[in-house]
């Protein structure tokens, strides 16, 4: 499977835009700190090539990609600035109460680099 996609092509349209990608204060923190990369939500928030600015600083991204809860790793926790996935589920869940936690969920990967 290739993640390394060119350009938009076979993306469906963004259903979001991308000023909200990332807006929870703490995540903003983790963003500007260097210690966050990638943000996941339930759609498609931007294009590949688009610039995220936060506080006046830009993040190119680099990679859009779709993905299940249960293909979560670590690594992709720390992505997201967590130790771990335990670490990352407890977070999602107290800000989305009653969300089921379900391994086939799909949710859309947004991967950005400081511009």
């Amino acid at each position: 499977m290739n993640h390394q996609q060119s350009d938009t092509n076979g993306l469906p349209p963004k259903t979001c835009t991308i000023d909200r990608l990332v807006t929870v204060p703490e995540d903003v923190e983790k963003v500007l700190k260097g210690q966050k990369t990638a943000t996941r939500r339930n759609g498609r928030y931007a294009d590949i090539g688009e610039v995220m600015t936060l506080e006046g600083q830009d993040f190119v991204v680099e990679k859009v990609y779709s993905q299940s809860l249960g293909e979560l790793t670590d690594e992709h926790a720390r992505q997201e600035g967590f130790a771990n996935v335990e670490e990352y589920k407890q977070s999602i869940l107290s800000m989305h109460p009653g969300m089921p936690w379900l391994p086939q969920m799909r949710v859309w990967v947004h991967e950005f680099r400081r511009a």
